[in-house]
């Protein structure tokens, strides 16, 4: 079999018989054409499989229909799980999403944004953990998850984290637990500053002591950091994890130290990513409205694409307590 030929737009004229501007319009949908052209057109796009050149059309558009999607972490499956319902929801209304992930990295960051714009990319969704540095991003932005630390008219997509923070820990204090440890950022991102804040009001108020060891949100530090509360704070009976994936770090330390969860330590996490509900024992947490948070997302960074009037600056969602075996 032979390659398969490449056409141009003026060879597709050609064989239809009209103009190279006609079958753009035909294609673009911009203005009205006849139906005698129309379908010469349509007739000759099918006998050559015309595929247009998507590069070249958004040089001329100045648009791609493509959607930039920037984190920090590609490893963590709550950034993945926005991801793959954001892609659903832009496909559906025609439009790709292009993932990136910055590692951590203001720089990385900068350049993917500087890369996206340059492909006359759409518009970009940005988790970010560098909440201080200035955003020089010129097309439509909306932010998940947590805010800047500096005046912005960015739209943003989050959830309650303080009530999350509320939520895990009273759960746990109306299971018996009166030495509550906190493993979690504690003042890097506004999310998790939101969730311990929440923890010390409530130790607070309650007369708690307030054990926080300061986490990142992977499982390597949360191993680390078990294992330094574990040696500090060892009458320790209940923990709230930054996330879902520290927490199974948590749990892992646990076992390996023979501790029962959760006769002994009960134990909650944050997210309520997949892989919660699929270990065991299966992980209590605070359910994050992913889809929800993702569907807003991708439908509001069109809507501002189209030029369309949206209701909200920044969205904040609830969220809820899970409760399965680890409490």
């Amino acid at each position: 079999m032979g390659d398969k030929k490449n056409y141009s737009i003026k060879e597709i004229a050609r064989i239809a018989d009209v103009s190279p501007a006609t079958v753009s319009r035909v294609m673009n949908k911009t203005t009205y054409v006849d139906d005698d052209k129309k379908s010469r057109v349509l007739a000759a796009i099918e006998q050559t499989s015309y595929v247009p050149n998507k590069v070249a059309r958004s040089l001329f558009k100045k648009s791609s229909n493509i959607i930039g999607f920037i984190v920090p972490n590609s490893a963590n499956p709550f950034f993945t799980e926005i991801g793959r319902y954001m892609e659903q929801v832009a496909f559906e209304r025609g439009y790709h999403v292009i993932f990136c992930n910055s590692s951590d990295d203001l720089d990385k960051e900068n350049e993917y944004a500087r890369n996206l714009i340059s492909m006359n990319t759409d518009g970009i969704v940005l988790i970010t953990n560098n909440t201080k540095a200035r955003q020089e991003i010129t097309v439509p932005v909306i932010t998940i998850d947590r805010e800047f630390e500096y005046e912005n008219d960015f739209l943003s997509v989050s959830s309650d984290h303080y009530l999350g923070g509320k939520l895990a820990v009273e759960h746990l204090y109306q299971k018996g637990c009166r030495r509550i440890a906190y493993v979690g950022g504690i003042d890097r991102l506004s999310s998790a500053a939101l969730r311990h804040r929440a923890y010390m009001d409530f130790c607070k108020e309650h007369g708690l002591e307030n054990i926080t060891i300061d986490c990142q949100f992977d499982f390597n530090d949360g191993l680390e950091k078990t294992e330094y509360l574990l040696e500090h704070y060892s009458e320790i009976d209940g923990i709230i994890a930054a996330n879902d994936i520290v927490a199974l770090a948590v749990y892992k330390v646990l076992r390996r130290h023979e501790i029962d969860v959760p006769k002994q330590v009960k134990l909650i996490g944050y997210d309520n990513i997949r892989e919660s509900s699929r270990v065991t024992p299966a992980l209590t947490t605070i359910a994050q409205p992913i889809q929800e948070i993702a569907e807003i997302t991708a439908n509001n960074i069109i809507d501002i694409i189209e030029g369309k009037e949206i209701e909200f600056r920044k969205v904040v969602l609830s969220v809820k307590l899970i409760e399965r075996e680890t409490t």
